[in-house]
């Protein structure tokens, strides 16, 4: 089982990017998929999520209406899409699932988002 980000990067403000979570080894499509984030000598912080059925999102006041967290149940792939990047968006962003069943708290080892001028 294991979550795999990708698509950091060095990035200015007002860019885009779009990170991916793959997943292999268990059920994707029945499991609840988050991202969060660690901005240096911060704590790690909820980012956003997306259900399994109808995909509905909630996502941190923080990102909310520049950032959307999408899934390709075919590809067992989360997306998170990041638009108008700010400063404080620096962080290393994981992908995480958490259920019931095996496996019950999955982590991915993180990608590093920088945003700077």
């Amino acid at each position: 089982v294991a979550l795999e980000e990708s698509g950091g990067g060095l990035v200015r403000p007002g860019d885009s990017l779009t990170l991916s979570c793959a997943a292999s080894g268990f059920t994707f499509g029945r499991r609840l998929m988050s991202w969060y984030r660690q901005g240096p000598g911060k704590e790690r912080e909820w980012v956003g999520n997306i259900l399994t059925v109808g995909g509905s999102t909630n996502y941190a006041d923080s990102v909310k209406d520049r950032f959307t967290i999408s899934r390709d149940n075919a590809k067992n792939t989360v997306y998170l899409q990041m638009n108008n990047l700010k400063f404080e968006d620096t962080a290393v962003y994981y992908c995480n699932t958490r259920g019931t069943q095996y496996p019950n708290d999955l982590w991915g080892q993180g990608t590093q988002v920088t945003v700077s001028a």
